[in-house]
């Protein structure tokens, strides 16, 4: 009997020694989501901004891309990195993508971070008086 109870010892620590590891690149993971979840609305958020400096009645592309680049510059600093501002206006419409990358946490881990957003541009009508 006493044989059988000794031919367990010691198997707590190897399970220990498996699952920890384990555990630990699952919270890793999670983080990283996390991460990459923030600096995806961090991206949309600045498009957002962007896109409406370039759609007013007198914006231009400049004016729209130093707006989304101003607001990464605020919020973008830890968890998107490589961030790039591309933007088009035409007659009709305004357009600003942004890209980059969720800094990473779990090692050769590179997620991709995109944001698009698209609207009309702003035009003033012209009433004419009928008399």
């Amino acid at each position: 009997m006493r044989a059988v109870l000794h031919g367990d010892r010691g198997a707590v620590s190897a399970e220990l020694v498996i699952i920890t590891p384990l555990i630990l690149v699952m919270l890793l993971v999670i983080v990283q989501f996390a991460l990459w979840s923030h600096a995806t609305h961090i991206a949309q958020a600045a498009a957002s901004q962007g896109l409406a400096a370039a759609r007013a009645h007198h914006g231009t592309t400049a004016a729209g891309a130093a707006r989304a680049r101003q607001l990464l510059d605020q919020l973008a600093r830890g968890p998107l990195t490589g961030a790039r501002v591309s933007v088009e206006r035409t007659a009709t419409t305004a357009t600003i993508r942004i890209t980059g990358t969720a800094i990473a946490v779990v090692p050769f881990l590179t997620l991709p971070v995109r944001a698009d957003v698209a609207g009309p541009v702003e035009r003033i009508a012209q009433l004419t008086a009928r008399g």
